[in-house]
């Protein structure tokens, strides 16, 4: 199974649309994951239509619109992968203790806020992704998203993309 992972892609305020590699990332994956900050309802809607499957959660930019649309946080079984998906965990420090006693039944936390890619592992197994942001790179060098494999119930080729700097 492959997933495409994204957060923090604040259309139209940061890009006025995603970037080409990341829509063909989109129709080639099997499952699309975006974990908040779309800001603009109509990506939504796109992203619905385009993606094979589509699990999405909003954040602190989205408006009632997604809000009403989208949960806080969502928690999907992927070819044996228990998976949940938030926006904001917190501060960087003591995240991976925070978010294993808050997420004790899953293998894979995806979230985002921070526009920081992050890729680490808690105590007791729960692997935690960040895939950055699309269009918006703040202070890190590029702007990302994930891709990856699910397997017999295992993650595997965890990969982070990075977009070409818009000129």
């Amino acid at each position: 199974m492959r997933l495409v992972l994204m957060a923090d892609t604040h259309v139209p305020k940061r890009a006025r649309d995603l970037p080409s590699q990341l829509w063909t990332a989109v129709d080639e994956a099997d499952v699309v994951i975006h974990a908040g900050d779309w800001v603009h309802e109509p990506l939504l809607d796109v992203l619905e239509s385009r993606a094979a499957r589509l699990v999405g959660v909003y954040g602190n930019n989205d408006g009632p619109e997604l809000r009403a649309r989208l949960p806080e946080i969502a928690r999907v079984e992927l070819a044996g992968l228990r998976v949940a998906v938030v926006h904001e965990t917190g501060p960087a420090a003591g995240r991976e203790r925070r978010c294993a006693d808050r997420f004790p039944d899953c293998d894979l936390l995806v979230f985002g806020h921070s526009h920081i890619p992050w890729d680490t592992e808690a105590p007791g197994g729960l692997r935690l992704l960040n895939p950055g942001s699309p269009t918006d790179r703040r202070r890190q060098p590029y702007a990302t998203y994930l891709t990856a494999e699910i397997s017999d119930g295992r993650l595997d080729e965890v990969v982070l993309h990075r977009l070409p700097r818009r000129t």
